[in-house]
């Protein structure tokens, strides 16, 4: 595995920009490691010490990266749900 990228999300919970620029994205497996321990904390929203989830490994495929990628990852401090979007 090669580390690409790290960001940060804005106050409503979503990147700014694509992870991954164009240019830079081809076929392959990829792995979005999302901090949502951290996310809630900073929000004050944590229920629990520690948290009952705090890192969310979210990996995906990419066949055509011609193709948009947004994958969508809702979460609570409960549970998640990833998909692949539009």
């Amino acid at each position: 595995m090669t580390f690409l990228k790290s960001a940060a999300t804005n106050h409503d919970g979503r990147l700014d920009a694509p992870l991954i620029d164009a240019s830079a994205f081809s076929a392959g497996v990829y792995e979005l490691h999302v901090h949502i321990g951290a996310y809630f904390r900073k929000a004050k929203q944590a229920s629990s010490t520690p948290a009952f989830l705090d890192i969310v490994t979210v990996r995906f495929g990419v066949d055509d990266p011609g193709r948009n990628y947004h994958v969508p990852l809702l979460v609570s401090p409960w549970g998640y749900q990833v998909y692949r979007g539009s």
